[in-house]
């Protein structure tokens, strides 16, 4: 069963190498996939913590952490954020925790939070994600041309929105 749960201290060590694996980089954010130290890491996550424009999750098969997943750039004023999810444990990507991971977040995230809006960004070669985005309802809102450059080519980062009244339960 998928569940997401508080970051506890000790799930630290597992996040440490997921944020130090170029190939999990490299499909989670649109940055750059350069390995994060663990201070980098640490920074990032009390940024979350601390700044109340975060809500991140650990993403938990049963007991085994698989993954992070939240809402980043809330702006409650305007009942937005955009939605991040990365599952970091190879031998669990696949089985559709991705689909169920995402049903847990929109739930959360409309029902809890009163989120409006929920947004996502994607490059535009993660095919599957962007499936799942599209199977969820997400609607393709817009592209940044030659946004990110992998590898020596550049790739469009492509914007995808969900509005309350747009999204199945």
């Amino acid at each position: 069963m998928i569940n997401l749960f508080e970051i506890k201290k000790e799930d630290m060590e597992q996040i440490y190498i997921w944020f130090s694996d170029t190939e999990f980089l490299k499909y989670y954010d649109y940055y750059p996939p350069n390995p994060l130290k663990k201070a980098d890491v640490d920074k990032m996550f009390n940024y979350y913590k601390e700044s109340g424009k975060s809500k991140v999750f650990a993403v938990r098969k049963d007991n085994l952490l698989i993954g992070v997943a939240g809402f980043d750039d809330i702006i409650k004023e305007n009942q937005v954020a955009t939605l991040f999810i990365g599952l970091g444990n190879e031998n669990e990507r696949g089985k559709g925790y991705g689909r169920k991971t995402m049903r847990l977040l929109l739930e959360y995230g409309f029902e809890n939070l009163d989120f409006h809006r929920i947004q996502l960004n994607v490059l535009e070669f993660n095919d599957k994600a962007i499936a799942l985005y599209e199977k969820c309802g997400f609607k393709k809102e817009g592209i940044f041309r030659e946004f990110a450059l992998r590898d020596g080519n550049r790739y469009n980062l492509i914007l995808y929105g969900l509005l309350r009244n747009e999204w199945i339960k």
